[in-house]
């Protein structure tokens, strides 16, 4: 092989990408990952305003107490002597206001049923049929086991073929609870009848088990696994944007870079969306009939995202997420937001541990991208004082409603910054700035589902967009990917 040639190129340093890169890197490739940004890390991106740091995409991890599926992975990426953890309270991870009600979440599988059976002691056998299920789910699917890489036999799971309502009515019939257990909603964007339960329960089960928050912020991994790369003669290149894959008629074998170099490699993988992907790809190898498939697929919804500074020791840092639902629906409140936001996540940014007072926050809201769809053509920080005013005025709408909750909140704000799904997608690429990317829907899993391997045979795919989303989804997908090369060459 030519010294001028990578064993692998990697398009894009998302968490996928980065663990791919980890990975192959170690085990003695010589890797090139690309970036189009200035930034790595894709939803790992942190970002700096009124001298504080913001977290865009990671908030919170679950399963990292030892011996648990993400304290595994974090110590096979040798993540655990750079990155700083702080468990959120055992007593009550999440809390949940759901028309006027609250509800919390609690650690641990015991603690989690004996919680929220104070509240609802007739269902207390629901509760506990509840975490039966969401534990087999997890445990029995082959994403948990690498060793199973190849086996495609869970797509059968009726898991996969049932919707996460349909999930929960069938454990129990007290529909306030059902609510209560479907709170979680804005960890995965799910839409009720479609998406399958086996992508809630993999969430779920991962945050009940154990629930932190990253100290100093999500990039503290990026960077990690960025040294760790580096250490073992992997290369990493920002502002260096692919805008074609270039094949033969067999396979890929090379990428054009916008300001037109190119650079050689054996084997390919791509960290960004698929509908990106597909753009960036003219090949035969790919069908039209899959490329058609791939960018007709439905995305999950975007968010509206507002970053708080609070004044100086004014606002008592809460050890807990607070998610915000109007009425007892909690489905038709996280999808009715075009008027005024009917839901909201709330969480405090951690800056050190055992820190008594907050210095930031954040808080979520879905938001359709039809509703910036107008100013899609423009980009961030250029978009013009129309766009600026909807934002002024979506903002005070939804402190209005956080003042609700907290009151006297509104007069601890020093300041506070803006994103809608337009900037979300101009910094991760994602179509549409979905938050998840690409919808999984039970109701056709095979069309919504897309493989790891490609028609190009040295080109895979890693990411949120394949298997599911979240830190788990994509610290798996990665590896698979990783797998694969590795058993194949």
């Amino acid at each position: 092989m030519n010294d001028s040639k990578y064993d692998i190129i990697i398009i894009g340093t998302g968490l996928g990408g980065l663990v791919c890169g980890y990975m192959l890197a170690k085990g003695g490739r010589k890797v090139l990952l690309l970036e189009k940004n200035a930034q790595i890390g894709g939803c790992l991106q942190t970002f700096s305003r009124f001298g504080l740091k913001f977290d865009t995409g990671m908030h919170y991890v679950g399963g990292l107490d030892e011996g648990q599926i993400m304290y595994q992975f974090f110590d096979q990426l040798n993540l655990l002597k750079d990155v700083r953890l702080s468990r959120l309270d055992k007593e009550g991870f999440d809390h949940f206001s759901i028309a006027g009600k609250e509800y919390r979440f609690a650690a641990g599988y015991e603690c989690f049923v004996e919680t929220l059976s104070q509240q609802f002691p007739s269902y207390k056998q629901d509760l506990q049929t509840y975490v039966q299920r969401i534990r087999a789910i997890s445990e029995s699917s082959p994403l948990y086991d690498l060793n199973k890489a190849g086996d495609s036999s869970y797509l059968e799971s009726p898991y996969l073929h049932s919707s996460v309502n349909e999930l929960l009515s069938s454990t129990t019939s007290n529909q306030q609870l059902q609510n209560v257990l479907a709170g979680n909603l804005p960890l995965y964007a799910g839409v009720k009848d479609k998406t399958p339960a086996y992508v809630y329960a993999l969430i779920s089960n991962s945050y009940i088990q154990s629930a932190w928050r990253i100290v100093g912020g999500s990039d503290s991994i990026a960077q990690s696994l960025a040294n760790s790369i580096r250490s073992f003669g992997g290369e990493i290149r920002t502002r260096s944007e692919v805008s074609k894959i270039l094949c033969d008629s067999t396979k890929a074998t090379s990428i054009q870079l916008t300001d037109g170099e190119v650079i050689e490699a054996q084997h390919f993988i791509s960290d960004i969306h698929p509908q990106k992907l597909i753009k960036l790809t003219d090949s035969k190898l790919i069908r039209p009939v899959y490329r058609e498939r791939v960018q007709q697929m439905e995305n999950t919804v975007g968010n509206f995202t507002l970053y708080l500074k609070f004044k100086e020791n004014s606002v008592p840092y809460l050890n807990y997420n607070y998610y915000y639902y109007a009425g007892e629906d909690v489905w038709a409140s996280y999808h009715s937001q075009q008027t005024e936001p009917q839901s909201f996540l709330y969480m405090h940014q951690c800056t050190e541990e055992g820190q008594q007072y907050a210095q930031s926050a954040e808080i979520m809201v879905p938001m359709d991208y039809q509703e910036v769809a107008k100013w899609s053509g423009t980009y961030t920080g250029h978009r013009g004082s129309e766009y600026q005013e909807f934002k002024q005025k979506k903002a005070e709408q939804v402190l209005h409603l956080l003042e609700q909750s907290f009151p006297g909140i509104s007069s601890c704000i020093e300041k506070f910054e803006t994103s809608t799904p337009l900037t979300y997608r101009d910094y991760t690429a994602t179509t549409n700035g979905s938050t998840y990317g690409i919808l999984h829907d039970k109701n056709a899993m095979e069309q919504t589902q897309i493989s790891q391997r490609t028609k190009i045979p040295n080109l895979i795919l890693t990411g949120q967009n394949i298997h599911w989303h979240g830190m788990l989804g994509v610290t798996v997908s990665a590896m698979l990917a990783s797998k694969q090369l590795t058993i194949n060459n």
